[in-house]
């Protein structure tokens, strides 16, 4: 199987580069071979390529920052993406789009399913969910795959800064009424591949859900992120109006996962083992 992925350079992206199965090859394009900002560019890349299906690992993750450049993270993570989708159903090319917790409001304390109501928050939110929408518009084979808190061991992300912060502080603040599921980038990888293989041979696609197990709040992940590196910060759990950002956070990012179980055949990961991965690499 030959893949087209948008994305160098983001958490996703660098784990399906090293995680590729032997019988599957990958290109990878950065933004200088097609530039996120142009739909054009991104179409016109899906219609040149040698692949069996695209897969989109690129978008704008600037949450705080979406809030001021609203405009901008809609053209990545709506408009070009939208343009991806059309592309790859005039080939007749799965397309897998990973998309996020935050298109829901974070009401209530169940787990969203892929069919509830949307309410995204924010600006981040509002992109990713123009983004879903235009890829169930375009009419083809496509699959919405969302996710929620993504780690790795690569790139900027809530583990990497507890570990900086932990060696500096005795005392880290860390919200505690956030709740959702921490997912390794590379389980999300994986968990593309498997969905790419199983589209290119006929199975549906649809939007999905894939986060890690067990449920768990920002400090609940910080907390554990101290026992595996053996730091001794204490965590203090701070309510989130404790810790104002630009953009709002939902409250509850817990995601029925079933559907993607039962279709794909892949379990939510334990983001525990994953960590002690992560950990490991970083300590390396």
């Amino acid at each position: 199987m030959k893949l087209l992925v948008f994305g160098q350079t983001g958490q996703v992206a660098q784990e399906l580069a090293r995680r590729l199965p032997v019988d599957v090859t990958a290109r990878f394009l950065s933004r200088a071979e097609a530039e996120l900002m142009s739909p054009g560019a991104c179409r016109a890349a899906v219609l040149a390529a040698d692949c069996d299906a695209v897969v989109n690992a690129a978008a704008w993750t600037a949450v705080d920052r979406a809030e001021a450049e609203e405009a901008a993270a809609t053209v990545v993570n709506g408009a070009s993406v939208g343009a991806m989708a059309r592309a790859c159903a005039e080939r007749s090319l799965p397309f897998l789009q990973v998309s996020t917790d935050y298109v829901f409001d974070g009401s209530g304390v169940s787990p969203f399913a892929p069919g509830d109501p949307v309410g995204p928050l924010g600006a981040y939110g509002r992109s990713k969910l123009l983004g879903e929408r235009l890829t169930a518009e375009a009419g083809g084979h496509w699959l919405v795959l969302r996710t929620s808190w993504v780690v790795s061991a690569f790139g900027t992300n809530f583990v990497k800064t507890m570990l900086r912060l932990g060696r500096e502080r005795e005392v880290l603040r860390v919200v505690c009424d956030q709740v959702g599921g921490p997912t390794p980038a590379a389980a999300i990888a994986d968990a593309l591949v498997v969905a790419a293989r199983a589209m290119v041979a006929g199975a549906p696609g649809g939007v999905h859900h894939f986060a890690g197990a067990p449920d768990a709040s920002w400090a609940d992940l910080a907390r554990a992120v101290m026992a595996g590196a053996r730091l001794a910060a204490r965590i203090e759990e701070i309510p989130t109006e404790a810790y104002p950002t630009p953009a709002r956070r939902p409250r509850n990012s817990r995601m029925d996962c079933s559907d993607f179980e039962r279709e794909f055949g892949v379990p939510r990961p334990d983001w525990r083992a994953g960590l002690d991965e992560i950990l490991k690499e970083l300590q390396a």
